[in-house]
């Protein structure tokens, strides 16, 4: 089980948090002129990144504060926690 690391409540287990997808995600604008084959990419088609992947967690059982995480997808390790709003810190490795 992963430990999380919560800006806010400190480590938890796992299973007190959603998976929000990947962060940093720009929506196409403007509206009237994205075309289909854009908006698609954007909705349904994650870059799903082997390695270091920026995703964004909400702690449903604690705090219930969105955050964003850097996460190795191919080993799972946790590698950097940070605030909505706040630049990624450099990753670890």
């Amino acid at each position: 089980m992963l430990k999380i690391d919560c800006p806010w409540c400190g480590s938890r287990n796992e299973d007190e948090f959603s998976n929000g997808g990947e962060s940093h995600l720009v929506r196409p604008e403007p509206p009237t002129s994205v075309t289909e084959d854009e908006w698609a990419n954007y909705l349904f088609y994650p870059t799903n990144t082997k390695g270091p992947s920026k995703e964004t967690w909400f702690h449903k059982y604690g705090c219930r504060q969105w955050f964003n995480v850097t996460r190795n997808t191919a080993t799972h390790e946790i590698l950097n926690v940070y605030r909505i709003g706040e630049n990624p810190p450099e990753e670890n490795s």
